[in-house]
């Protein structure tokens, strides 16, 4: 029997189904969030650590230069702290996700329409349609039909995109539009703005015509299902909003994260490496360019030179607000390169919660890239800001069904989601290949 890997098993599994068990809920109404000195003791653990690798690559460098060989003990110690490191790294970004999560039992402080909270609550407690069908037809809501399920109160709606915000990466620095229909189309001038100065008193010549196209963005259907006990829904003390939010967000933010990256079109987003690609020497509008290493599967024998290529590659004004998008492993790898001047080219953190640098640039973790290996695109580089957009349809819904699992309650909730590289030239991508 074939076993598939946890990366693969999570990116195959489309519907969760999360059954809580209500004597655990019960005892504990309240979710623990990360104390500040958490945070700070796993910030200076990931600190130490890197010091020590990077004591031990020093090390290993003289090894080379030595005999042209590191040493087995030194290179088995080194392999060891990285694993460490990201360890170590994987535990504070848990501690920063978990401290900027509501906890369980509190009401937000956001400002609220207590009919429509009110009337929600009833639903997904204790399955009372009438009032929130009310709440909705008096709306003008085009979601009201219970057969699809209603739609979340608006405050719960924008605190699910902020946490989605904070838990997929590409979502985090790419542009957000939110929509009411199903399809954004968005127009772009290829060769930009017609523009020209004059007097005061000048004619004003004809300008030439911009070169547009339409590009569309189509919204895509993204679900969870979640479940819950009957002792939970009865507990006063536990916020059905906050639960719902808890359940699907990380569901949410691991499905969407891989759409955003590889997603192919068809009935998720279109991802930025979806895009097709050719040599940065022959890019055209439509195509995003790729700085080749020269090595198949590796860096070739100066790495800091391809990151400086693909730095260049990308326009001044690009360049500003660019960051490095790689997965965990592929960091793990540039951790030991250095520059010219011997100075390490990825730095840690300043701070918990901030990003490492590499080359002066932010480094962002999306684990859904590719690891290094023949013709890989392993590396993007770019304002992603500018160049990939994310689009939300407004609304999310939940239909609530207690038949389907008795004894457990199932809340089958849905939000669309569409995404695709809006401006060719603000990414660039490193290809781990000869050519």
């Amino acid at each position: 029997m074939s076993i598939l890997s946890p990366k693969k098993a999570a990116s195959k599994q489309q519907l969760e189904t999360k059954i809580i068990q209500s004597e655990n809920m019960e005892t504990k109404a309240v979710e623990t969030k990360a104390t500040g000195n958490e945070v700070a003791n796993a910030f200076e653990d990931f600190m130490r650590a890197f010091e020590s690798y990077k004591e031990t690559n020093d090390e290993r460098l003289a090894q080379v230069e030595q005999r042209m060989d590191a040493d087995i003990v030194t290179t088995e110690k080194m392999a060891r702290i990285s694993s460490a490191m990201d360890d170590q790294k994987r535990k504070l970004d848990q501690l920063m996700v978990k401290g900027s999560r509501p906890v369980l039992g509190a009401k937000s402080s956001a400002p609220i329409d207590d009919e429509h909270r009110t009337a929600f609550d009833a639903y997904m407690r204790r399955g009372e349609e009438f009032r929130l069908r009310q709440v909705e037809q008096k709306a003008m809501s085009q979601s009201s039909d219970p057969d699809g399920g209603y739609l979340v109160p608006d405050e719960l709606d924008q605190q699910i995109g902020r946490r989605l915000s904070d838990l997929s990466p590409i979502r985090s620095i790419s542009s957000v539009r939110q929509v009411t229909g199903s399809v954004l189309k968005k127009p772009f001038s290829q060769n930009g703005m017609a523009v020209g100065w004059v007097g005061e008193t000048d004619a004003r010549p004809q300008t030439t015509n911009a070169q547009l196209v339409e590009l569309q963005f189509p919204t895509m259907e993204l679900y969870a299902m979640p479940a819950a006990t009957s002792s939970l829904l009865e507990d006063s003390a536990i916020d059905i909003d906050t639960w719902i939010m808890s359940e699907i967000e990380a569901a949410f933010a691991e499905q969407e994260g891989a759409a955003f990256v590889a997603g192919d079109g068809v009935n998720k987003p279109s991802g930025f490496l979806n895009a097709p690609q050719v040599d940065d020497a022959s890019w055209s509008w439509g195509n995003l360019g790729y700085i080749a290493t020269g090595t198949d599967g590796g860096f070739g024998d100066d790495p800091s030179d391809r990151l400086i290529d693909v730095i260049y590659a990308l326009k001044s004004g690009y360049r500003q607000n660019a960051k490095f998008v790689m997965n965990r492993q592929t960091q793990g790898t540039i951790r030991q390169f250095k520059d010219a001047d011997g100075n390490y080219m990825w730095q840690p953190p300043a701070a918990p919660g901030q990003q490492a640098m590499l080359n002066g640039f932010p480094v962002v973790e999306a684990e859904d890239m590719p690891d290094i290996s023949s013709d890989s695109m392993s590396i993007a580089f770019g304002d992603f800001e500018r160049g990939y957009l994310v689009v939300d349809r407004q609304g999310v819904s939940v239909l609530r069904d207690p038949y389907s699992a008795k004894p457990y309650v199932l809340f089958y909730t849905t939000k669309r989601v569409g995404g695709g590289v809006q401006n060719y030239e603000a990414l660039k991508l490193i290809k781990f290949g000869s050519s």
